[in-house]
């Protein structure tokens, strides 16, 4: 099934909500990268949650997510737009830890562990809006809600999930986004404050065969919502030669000159789908005598 996203409100348009199933979507991530069961849990959270926050982008708007943190992945990066495109990758995508024998789940916060939260994004202006938060605890969901509280100034909850069948593909993933308006009453605030409470595991939601849209109702119960077109989500790359080439260009001349003179053509790949480039000698000097 393809995956999808809807947006929502309240009736009295005090509340909004983003939800989302994106289980093809993480099994792209994780075939592309190779990611262990954890790892790719935790990118696959990471890729929801950039989804459903590139959904309250407009036109050409993109975000950035990177997370740098001292557990043994060491970072997460996504991007997304405004299309339902996204990507992402692991610093280090092969981590495997024990299973938590407090819950019987995967230990994505074991691998991540401290660090911070930046979220980029670009506007079309002349400079990029970034902020930056203290991880909670590298659950991602968590990080999220508190990089909005603190951030944005936007009361928010935020629920994912990753469900990895027996051979390590995904089994189910998605999640949701649920935001506080300036105006909301305490009755909506309650309301939503109640629901969230009844929501334990998103992943035990997802696996039944949950849609967006019921987890809009789940979230959104009493609240009469009103639920907006849905829009598709993929792991999409647009990486290209001449993005690339960039990437040369930035070690510099004499590294670049470096590497002409070992005489052996150089691969580079793309951090995000793992696509080989590869540039000849004569390929390179023609780069170094455009830039230098």
């Amino acid at each position: 099934m393809t995956d999808y996203m809807v947006r929502a409100s309240s009736a009295a348009g005090e509340v909004r909500a983003f939800a989302a199933t994106t289980a093809t979507t993480v099994e792209c991530a994780r075939a592309f990268h190779n990611t262990s069961p954890v790892v790719t849990a935790a990118l696959g959270r990471l890729l929801t949650g950039g989804a459903m926050m590139g959904y309250m982008l407009q036109g050409d708007d993109k975000l950035t997510l990177q997370i740098r943190s001292d557990g043994p992945v060491e970072g997460l990066t996504v991007t997304a737009d405004a299309e339902g495109h996204v990507k992402g990758y692991a610093h280090e995508p092969k981590v495997i830890l024990p299973i938590r024998e407090s819950d019987g789940k995967l230990d994505v916060g074991g691998i991540v562990g401290r660090g911070t939260l930046q979220v980029i994004k670009d506007q079309g202006l002349k400079d990029p809006y970034i902020g930056e938060t203290e991880l909670v605890n590298g659950e991602i969901a968590e990080d999220l809600t508190y990089y909005f509280a603190a951030s944005e100034q936007v009361p928010s909850a935020v629920g994912l999930g990753v469900l990895m069948n027996k051979d390590n593909t995904v089994r189910a993933a998605g999640g949701f986004i649920v935001q506080m308006l300036p105006g909301a009453t305490e009755k909506s605030i309650s309301t939503v404050e109640e629901n969230i409470k009844k929501i334990r595991s998103v992943t035990d939601i997802i696996k039944t065969g949950k849609t967006p849209e019921d987890l809009i109702n789940m979230v959104l119960e009493g609240l009469d919502p009103v639920i907006y077109e849905p829009k598709e989500v993929s792991f999409k790359c647009n990486c290209s030669r001449d993005r690339v080439s960039k990437v040369l260009l930035s070690l510099g001349e004499k590294d670049l000159k470096s590497l002409i003179d070992d005489g052996e053509d150089t691969e580079l790949k793309c951090q995000f789908c793992g696509k080989a480039y590869k540039f000849t000698v004569a390929e390179m000097e023609e780069l170094l005598k455009s830039a230098y």
